[in-house]
Protein backbone atom coordinates (compact mmCIF):
# COMPACT_ATOMS: atom_id res chain seq x y z
CA UNK A 1 0.00 0.00 0.00
CA UNK A 2 1.01 3.74 -0.39
CA UNK A 3 0.90 5.56 3.08
CA UNK A 4 1.67 9.51 3.63
CA UNK A 5 3.63 10.56 6.50
CA UNK A 6 4.19 14.37 7.61
CA UNK A 7 6.06 15.22 11.06
CA UNK A 8 4.97 18.70 13.41
CA UNK A 9 5.30 19.84 16.87
CA UNK A 10 3.19 19.92 19.84
CA UNK A 11 4.90 21.52 18.69
CA UNK A 12 4.22 8.21 5.60
CA UNK A 13 2.51 6.95 0.92
CA UNK A 14 0.36 4.10 -0.43
CA UNK A 15 0.45 -0.01 0.69
CA UNK A 16 2.03 -2.38 -1.80
CA UNK A 17 -1.63 -4.16 -1.60
CA UNK A 18 -3.90 -2.36 -0.21
CA UNK A 19 -6.00 1.52 -0.18
CA UNK A 20 -3.67 5.00 -0.12
CA UNK A 21 -1.78 5.73 3.19
CA UNK A 22 -1.52 9.16 4.28
CA UNK A 23 1.15 11.05 6.76
CA UNK A 24 1.80 14.66 8.14
CA UNK A 25 -2.26 21.87 14.15
CA UNK A 26 -7.18 26.62 15.24
CA UNK A 27 -7.63 24.22 18.26
CA UNK A 28 -5.80 23.51 21.08
CA UNK A 29 -2.36 22.22 20.16
CA UNK A 30 -2.41 19.11 22.22
CA UNK A 31 -1.20 15.41 20.88
CA UNK A 32 -4.89 13.96 20.87
CA UNK A 33 -6.14 17.03 18.96
CA UNK A 34 -3.32 16.48 16.33
CA UNK A 35 -3.97 12.72 15.83
CA UNK A 36 -7.59 13.73 15.09
CA UNK A 37 -6.37 16.54 12.70
CA UNK A 38 -4.07 14.11 10.81
CA UNK A 39 -6.58 11.01 10.80
CA UNK A 40 -9.97 12.40 10.37
CA UNK A 41 -9.65 16.09 8.58
CA UNK A 42 -5.80 15.92 6.27
CA UNK A 43 -6.01 12.71 5.33
CA UNK A 44 -2.80 11.15 6.81
CA UNK A 45 -1.92 7.31 7.04
CA UNK A 46 1.25 8.03 9.69
CA UNK A 47 3.29 11.28 11.56
CA UNK A 48 5.72 11.71 13.64
CA UNK A 49 5.04 14.20 16.76
CA UNK A 50 8.51 15.38 17.67
CA UNK A 51 7.38 16.38 21.27
CA UNK A 52 7.51 12.75 22.45
CA UNK A 53 10.23 12.88 24.89
CA UNK A 54 8.13 15.38 26.75
CA UNK A 55 7.15 13.42 29.76
CA UNK A 56 3.57 15.71 29.49
CA UNK A 57 3.25 14.23 26.19
CA UNK A 58 4.33 10.20 27.25
CA UNK A 59 1.31 10.31 29.69
CA UNK A 60 -1.20 11.82 27.35
CA UNK A 61 -0.01 8.94 25.11
CA UNK A 62 -0.31 6.74 27.79
CA UNK A 63 -3.75 7.50 28.99
CA UNK A 64 -5.37 7.29 25.18
CA UNK A 65 -4.19 3.87 25.21
CA UNK A 66 -5.81 3.05 29.06
CA UNK A 67 -8.65 4.96 27.81
CA UNK A 68 -8.78 2.12 24.46
CA UNK A 69 -8.48 4.81 22.02
CA UNK A 70 -5.22 3.74 21.33
CA UNK A 71 -2.85 0.95 20.91
CA UNK A 72 1.21 -0.15 20.46
CA UNK A 73 1.88 -1.62 16.80
CA UNK A 74 3.98 -4.90 17.08
CA UNK A 75 6.15 -3.45 14.72
CA UNK A 76 6.57 0.02 15.73
CA UNK A 77 4.05 2.81 15.99
CA UNK A 78 1.21 3.76 17.66
CA UNK A 79 -1.92 3.42 16.28
CA UNK A 80 -5.34 5.89 17.10
CA UNK A 81 -7.78 6.03 14.59
CA UNK A 82 -6.52 6.16 10.88
CA UNK A 83 -3.39 7.04 11.52
CA UNK A 84 0.17 6.14 13.35
CA UNK A 85 1.92 7.77 15.16
CA UNK A 86 5.58 7.44 15.36
CA UNK A 87 7.57 8.79 18.30
CA UNK A 88 9.81 11.65 17.65
CA UNK A 89 12.44 13.98 19.16
CA UNK A 90 13.20 17.27 18.18
CA UNK A 91 16.59 18.11 19.69
CA UNK A 92 19.53 21.02 19.21
CA UNK A 93 23.29 20.29 19.16
CA UNK A 94 25.97 22.31 19.71
CA UNK A 95 29.26 20.91 20.61
CA UNK A 96 32.82 21.53 19.74
CA UNK A 97 32.91 20.81 16.38
CA UNK A 98 29.39 22.94 15.36
CA UNK A 99 29.81 26.41 14.00
CA UNK A 100 26.30 26.94 15.10
CA UNK A 101 23.39 25.52 16.61
CA UNK A 102 21.76 22.31 14.45
CA UNK A 103 18.34 20.62 15.26
CA UNK A 104 18.43 16.88 14.67
CA UNK A 105 15.31 14.51 14.45
CA UNK A 106 15.10 11.10 16.12
CA UNK A 107 12.26 8.53 15.87
CA UNK A 108 11.95 5.65 18.31
CA UNK A 109 9.98 2.30 17.62
CA UNK A 110 7.75 1.74 21.15
CA UNK A 111 7.31 3.99 24.18
CA UNK A 112 9.19 1.91 26.05
CA UNK A 113 12.37 3.15 24.04
CA UNK A 114 11.79 6.68 23.90
CA UNK A 115 10.97 7.04 27.93
CA UNK A 116 14.64 5.49 28.27
CA UNK A 117 15.70 8.36 26.11
CA UNK A 118 13.97 10.59 27.75
CA UNK A 119 16.09 9.56 31.23
CA UNK A 120 19.04 9.91 29.67
CA UNK A 121 18.25 13.25 27.81
CA UNK A 122 17.20 14.79 31.00
CA UNK A 123 20.95 14.22 32.08
CA UNK A 124 22.16 16.54 28.99
CA UNK A 125 19.24 18.84 29.48
CA UNK A 126 18.06 21.92 31.33
CA UNK A 127 14.54 21.40 29.93
CA UNK A 128 13.33 18.31 28.90
CA UNK A 129 9.63 19.30 29.26
CA UNK A 130 10.01 21.89 26.32
CA UNK A 131 10.61 21.84 22.39
CA UNK A 132 13.95 21.76 20.24
CA UNK A 133 16.31 22.26 23.54
CA UNK A 134 19.63 22.69 23.47
CA UNK A 135 21.08 19.01 24.35
CA UNK A 136 24.99 19.54 26.19
CA UNK A 137 26.85 16.89 24.51
CA UNK A 138 28.59 15.85 21.40
CA UNK A 139 27.00 15.26 18.07
CA UNK A 140 28.26 11.88 17.81
CA UNK A 141 27.35 10.76 21.50
CA UNK A 142 23.59 11.69 20.52
CA UNK A 143 24.00 9.69 17.18
CA UNK A 144 25.23 6.43 19.52
CA UNK A 145 22.25 6.86 21.81
CA UNK A 146 19.40 7.34 19.62
CA UNK A 147 21.04 3.71 17.40
CA UNK A 148 21.68 1.96 20.53
CA UNK A 149 17.74 2.40 20.86
CA UNK A 150 16.93 1.43 17.63
CA UNK A 151 15.87 4.94 16.93
CA UNK A 152 16.20 6.56 13.66
CA UNK A 153 18.70 10.17 13.00
CA UNK A 154 17.52 12.59 10.90
CA UNK A 155 19.17 16.17 10.55
CA UNK A 156 16.44 18.57 10.36
CA UNK A 157 15.28 21.37 7.47
CA UNK A 158 19.48 21.10 6.88
CA UNK A 159 19.55 24.71 4.53
CA UNK A 160 17.62 26.98 6.92
CA UNK A 161 19.29 29.57 7.91
CA UNK A 162 19.54 29.70 11.80
CA UNK A 163 19.83 25.77 13.90
CA UNK A 164 20.48 24.03 10.79
CA UNK A 165 22.89 21.25 9.71
CA UNK A 166 24.13 23.58 6.39
CA UNK A 167 22.69 27.12 7.18
CA UNK A 168 25.00 27.07 10.66
CA UNK A 169 26.50 24.14 11.66
CA UNK A 170 29.08 23.41 9.43
CA UNK A 171 31.39 24.95 7.16
CA UNK A 172 31.25 22.93 4.32
CA UNK A 173 30.20 18.82 5.23
CA UNK A 174 28.65 16.89 7.73
CA UNK A 175 31.09 14.73 8.23
CA UNK A 176 32.61 17.88 10.83
CA UNK A 177 29.88 16.56 13.12
CA UNK A 178 28.21 13.69 12.36
CA UNK A 179 29.06 9.90 12.08
CA UNK A 180 27.61 9.76 8.24
CA UNK A 181 26.72 5.96 8.60
CA UNK A 182 24.44 7.14 11.52
CA UNK A 183 22.43 9.39 9.31
CA UNK A 184 19.20 7.44 8.02
CA UNK A 185 17.79 10.57 6.14
CA UNK A 186 17.57 14.04 5.03
CA UNK A 187 14.61 16.42 5.90
CA UNK A 188 14.91 19.21 3.04
CA UNK A 189 12.87 21.77 4.79
CA UNK A 190 10.26 24.46 3.03
CA UNK A 191 13.01 26.66 0.37
CA UNK A 192 14.60 23.57 -0.48
CA UNK A 193 13.63 20.96 -2.80
CA UNK A 194 15.15 17.43 -4.38
CA UNK A 195 16.82 19.26 -7.48
CA UNK A 196 18.59 21.96 -5.14
CA UNK A 197 19.43 19.36 -2.50
CA UNK A 198 21.06 16.83 -5.18
CA UNK A 199 23.57 19.69 -6.18
CA UNK A 200 25.45 18.52 -3.24
CA UNK A 201 27.41 14.92 -3.43
CA UNK A 202 27.48 13.91 -0.23
CA UNK A 203 23.66 13.85 0.40
CA UNK A 204 23.40 11.66 -2.94
CA UNK A 205 22.97 8.34 -1.04
CA UNK A 206 20.53 9.39 1.85
CA UNK A 207 17.04 9.29 1.04
CA UNK A 208 15.52 12.71 1.44
CA UNK A 209 11.77 13.53 3.64
CA UNK A 210 9.69 16.59 2.75
CA UNK A 211 8.27 17.14 6.50
CA UNK A 212 5.66 19.80 7.71
CA UNK A 213 7.27 20.73 10.65
CA UNK A 214 3.71 22.26 11.64
CA UNK A 215 3.33 24.56 14.85
CA UNK A 216 -0.12 24.29 14.40
CA UNK A 217 -3.10 22.09 13.27
CA UNK A 218 -4.01 24.05 9.84
CA UNK A 219 -0.13 23.26 8.80
CA UNK A 220 0.24 19.37 9.12
CA UNK A 221 0.06 17.57 5.60
CA UNK A 222 1.66 20.75 3.86
CA UNK A 223 4.49 18.89 2.83
CA UNK A 224 4.87 15.09 3.17
CA UNK A 225 5.29 11.83 1.26
CA UNK A 226 4.08 9.16 0.05
CA UNK A 227 5.48 5.67 1.06
CA UNK A 228 5.24 2.30 -0.66
CA UNK A 229 5.23 -0.03 2.33
CA UNK A 230 3.24 -3.08 3.78
CA UNK A 231 1.36 -1.19 6.52
CA UNK A 232 1.68 2.26 8.31
CA UNK A 233 4.47 0.91 11.19
CA UNK A 234 8.06 2.05 12.62
CA UNK A 235 9.53 -0.84 10.96
CA UNK A 236 8.08 0.08 7.54
CA UNK A 237 9.27 3.58 7.75
CA UNK A 238 12.72 2.64 8.56
CA UNK A 239 12.92 -0.08 5.74
CA UNK A 240 11.56 2.71 3.38
CA UNK A 241 14.21 5.15 4.30
CA UNK A 242 16.70 2.65 3.04
CA UNK A 243 14.69 0.95 0.33
CA UNK A 244 14.51 -2.81 1.67
CA UNK A 245 12.67 -5.10 0.10
CA UNK A 246 10.39 -2.74 -1.89
CA UNK A 247 9.71 -0.28 0.30
CA UNK A 248 10.55 3.52 -0.95
CA UNK A 249 9.78 6.78 -1.00
CA UNK A 250 7.34 7.07 -3.77
CA UNK A 251 7.06 10.64 -4.21
CA UNK A 252 7.71 14.00 -2.19
CA UNK A 253 4.93 16.56 -1.93
CA UNK A 254 6.30 19.78 -0.77
CA UNK A 255 5.94 23.41 -1.51
CA UNK A 256 7.58 25.44 -4.16
CA UNK A 257 10.51 26.86 -2.26
CA UNK A 258 9.68 30.25 -2.89
CA UNK A 259 6.90 30.17 -0.62
CA UNK A 260 9.32 28.88 1.80
CA UNK A 261 10.75 31.22 4.48
CA UNK A 262 14.33 31.78 3.72
CA UNK A 263 14.64 30.89 0.02
CA UNK A 264 15.75 34.16 -0.70
CA UNK A 265 19.22 36.16 0.30
CA UNK A 266 17.36 39.17 2.39
CA UNK A 267 17.94 42.03 4.23
CA UNK A 268 17.09 41.43 8.17
CA UNK A 269 15.59 44.97 8.77
CA UNK A 270 13.63 45.30 6.08
CA UNK A 271 13.12 42.49 4.41
CA UNK A 272 14.61 43.72 0.98
CA UNK A 273 16.07 41.23 -1.33
CA UNK A 274 19.99 41.40 -1.83
CA UNK A 275 22.80 39.67 -3.59
CA UNK A 276 24.23 37.22 -1.74
CA UNK A 277 27.46 39.47 -1.68
CA UNK A 278 26.22 42.23 -0.39
CA UNK A 279 27.61 44.18 2.86
CA UNK A 280 25.08 46.10 4.02
CA UNK A 281 21.55 47.00 2.04
CA UNK A 282 21.21 49.99 -0.05
CA UNK A 283 17.76 50.90 1.31
CA UNK A 284 18.06 51.12 4.97
CA UNK A 285 22.17 50.61 5.51
CA UNK A 286 21.34 47.63 7.96
CA UNK A 287 24.59 45.30 7.71
CA UNK A 288 22.62 42.30 9.22
CA UNK A 289 21.91 39.95 6.12
CA UNK A 290 20.25 36.50 6.17
CA UNK A 291 21.21 34.32 3.65
CA UNK A 292 19.16 32.63 1.65
CA UNK A 293 19.07 28.60 1.20
CA UNK A 294 19.48 28.86 -2.55
CA UNK A 295 22.24 30.98 -1.97
CA UNK A 296 23.89 28.92 0.24
CA UNK A 297 23.04 25.34 -1.64
CA UNK A 298 25.27 27.59 -4.46
CA UNK A 299 28.15 27.59 -2.29
CA UNK A 300 27.97 24.24 -1.42
CA UNK A 301 27.52 22.73 -4.62
CA UNK A 302 30.39 20.55 -5.99
CA UNK A 303 29.53 20.14 -9.35
CA UNK A 304 28.46 16.03 -8.81
CA UNK A 305 25.17 16.36 -9.67
CA UNK A 306 23.17 13.59 -8.90
CA UNK A 307 22.51 10.92 -11.27
CA UNK A 308 20.60 8.71 -9.84
CA UNK A 309 16.67 7.89 -9.58
CA UNK A 310 14.91 10.42 -7.36
CA UNK A 311 11.32 9.57 -6.91
CA UNK A 312 9.01 12.55 -8.30
CA UNK A 313 8.75 15.74 -6.20
CA UNK A 314 5.43 16.86 -6.56
CA UNK A 315 4.63 20.52 -5.20
CA UNK A 316 1.96 21.22 -3.36
CA UNK A 317 0.15 24.64 -2.19
CA UNK A 318 -1.99 24.36 0.98
CA UNK A 319 -5.32 25.58 0.89
CA UNK A 320 -4.71 28.16 3.77
CA UNK A 321 -2.55 29.98 1.42
CA UNK A 322 -5.50 31.27 -1.46
CA UNK A 323 -6.54 34.81 0.49
CA UNK A 324 -10.28 34.08 -0.05
CA UNK A 325 -10.62 31.10 1.59
CA UNK A 326 -11.90 31.13 5.10
CA UNK A 327 -12.64 28.33 7.81
CA UNK A 328 -16.37 27.99 7.01
CA UNK A 329 -15.30 27.59 3.45
CA UNK A 330 -12.85 24.85 4.32
CA UNK A 331 -15.63 23.39 6.22
CA UNK A 332 -17.72 22.92 3.41
CA UNK A 333 -14.86 21.31 1.50
CA UNK A 334 -13.65 18.98 3.87
CA UNK A 335 -17.58 18.20 4.32
CA UNK A 336 -17.67 17.42 0.47
CA UNK A 337 -14.34 15.70 0.04
CA UNK A 338 -13.64 14.12 3.02
CA UNK A 339 -9.50 15.53 3.83
CA UNK A 340 -7.74 18.58 2.37
CA UNK A 341 -5.53 16.16 0.34
CA UNK A 342 -8.42 15.41 -1.94
CA UNK A 343 -9.29 18.88 -2.46
CA UNK A 344 -6.22 20.04 -3.85
CA UNK A 345 -5.28 16.59 -6.05
CA UNK A 346 -8.28 14.71 -6.92
CA UNK A 347 -11.36 17.56 -6.95
CA UNK A 348 -12.53 18.09 -10.86
CA UNK A 349 -13.55 21.52 -11.47
CA UNK A 350 -16.97 20.56 -11.92
CA UNK A 351 -17.30 19.04 -8.35
CA UNK A 352 -15.44 22.24 -6.39
CA UNK A 353 -17.86 24.43 -8.12
CA UNK A 354 -20.84 22.56 -6.33
CA UNK A 355 -19.33 23.69 -3.41
CA UNK A 356 -17.03 26.98 -4.22
CA UNK A 357 -17.96 30.20 -6.21
CA UNK A 358 -16.09 29.92 -9.68
CA UNK A 359 -13.32 32.06 -9.09
CA UNK A 360 -12.06 30.37 -5.97
CA UNK A 361 -12.84 26.72 -7.57
CA UNK A 362 -10.18 27.78 -10.19
CA UNK A 363 -7.66 29.05 -8.01
CA UNK A 364 -7.49 25.62 -6.31
CA UNK A 365 -7.07 24.15 -9.56
CA UNK A 366 -4.14 26.83 -10.47
CA UNK A 367 -2.71 25.58 -6.94
CA UNK A 368 -2.91 22.21 -8.33
CA UNK A 369 -1.03 22.69 -11.56
CA UNK A 370 1.34 25.11 -10.82
CA UNK A 371 0.15 28.19 -12.51
CA UNK A 372 -0.33 31.39 -9.77
CA UNK A 373 2.65 33.41 -9.51
CA UNK A 374 4.95 33.46 -6.15
CA UNK A 375 6.28 36.17 -4.75
CA UNK A 376 9.55 34.56 -3.12
CA UNK A 377 10.12 34.24 1.07
CA UNK A 378 12.94 35.28 2.52
CA UNK A 379 14.70 36.68 6.05
CA UNK A 380 11.58 34.58 8.08
CA UNK A 381 8.45 35.24 6.19
CA UNK A 382 6.60 33.12 3.82
CA UNK A 383 6.42 33.70 0.14
CA UNK A 384 3.04 34.39 -0.85
CA UNK A 385 0.67 33.67 -4.10
CA UNK A 386 -1.44 36.36 -6.20
CA UNK A 387 -5.20 34.92 -7.55
CA UNK A 388 -6.41 36.15 -10.56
Amino acid sequence: MNSYFADMHIHIGRDMYGKPVKITASKTLTLTNILEEASRNKGIDIIGVIDCHAPAVQQEIKQLINAGRAYELQDGGIRFENVVLVLGSEIEIYDENCQGPIHILAFFPTLSKIEVFSEWLAMNMKNITLSSQRYYGSAKGLQYKVKELEGLFIPAHVFTPFKSLYGKGVIKSLREVFDPDLIDGIELGLSSDTNMADQISELHDYTFLTNSDAHSLPKIAREYQEITMLEPSFKEFNWSLHRVAGREIKRNFGMNPQLGKYHTTVCSSCLKELPVNALACKSCGCEKIIKGVFDRIQELDDGKFNSKNRPPYLYQVPLEYLPSLGPKTMQKLLHRFGTEMNVIHHASIEQLRQVVPEKLAHSIIQLREGELRIHAGGGGRYGSIETS
